[in-house]
């Protein structure tokens, strides 16, 4: 069976590795090239977008894919949406995986935002420190605001960056101790997230309520209905 794997995340290369394990899958895992350190996996491997939906209709039926697993990102919405549109075009099955969100802890301070744009005003006016762990792409909302921001990456930032910004280039997963330690050392007083529901990245946020600091909290987008599934673990 040809399976193509629209990766992104941890648990795709996983579930990759999972699949490769049974020997009764031809895999292709795709990349879409965000992240330029990216990590291998032991079977074919694509990087760069399809082109749209009429992109990876072509890709689908040229390659003879049997079935896609969507494994990307939470916030990846338009290739699901793609993936969504593509799949029901050709009549394979799709699949989704989906991390299960983050919720907040009894008393963690979290405001939650709808989306990228709103983080700003839940931050206010009065300037702070704030640890922005959004990813480097989504720094536009940030540019004119009057906060001091760390800023940390898997791969340098897009420039340019908002005034009074420090990087830290690093890859989860991050410790409960070290990220205490660091907020504690930049004098962070709110962390901003995005509810990606990894547990790689959620120690923030237990330092964050132990540090008693305010969360801002992106909510997931919507997606299109899917079969979904919350575990790589094969049955």
């Amino acid at each position: 069976m040809r399976i193509l794997i629209l990766g992104g995340t941890s648990e795709a290369r996983q579930l990759c590795k999972a699949l490769v394990a049974q020997h009764a899958y031809h895999i292709i895992f795709s990349l879409a090239g965000v992240t330029h350190s990216a990590l291998p996996v032991p079977t074919e491997m694509r990087i760069g977008g399809f082109g749209g939906v009429n992109g990876l209709v072509a890709y689908l039926e040229t390659h003879r894919i049997e079935a896609v697993i969507d494994a990307t990102h939470p916030f990846a919405a338009q290739m699901s949406r793609h993936a969504s549109d593509a799949t029901l075009r050709c009549r394979i099955p799709l699949l989704r995986f989906t991390r299960p969100a983050w919720e907040a802890p009894p008393g963690a301070r979290w405001h939650f935002v709808s989306d990228i744009e709103q983080v700003p005003h839940a931050l206010g006016q009065i300037p702070r420190r704030v640890f922005l762990t959004t990813g480097r792409k989504d720094l536009a909302p940030f540019m004119t605001t009057p906060h001091c921001y760390l800023l940390r990456s898997i791969d340098p930032p897009c420039l340019p960056l908002p005034p009074r910004t420090i990087v830290i280039l690093a890859r989860g997963p991050f410790a409960l101790d070290d990220e205490i330690a660091i907020m504690r050392q930049h004098d962070i007083g709110c962390l901003v997230t995005k509810n990606a529901g990894s547990d790689a990245t959620a120690a923030k946020l237990e330092a964050a309520r132990q540090l008693g600091l305010d969360v801002v909290m992106v909510n997931r987008p919507s997606l299109p209905p899917a079969r979904e599934c919350t575990t790589i673990e094969l049955q």
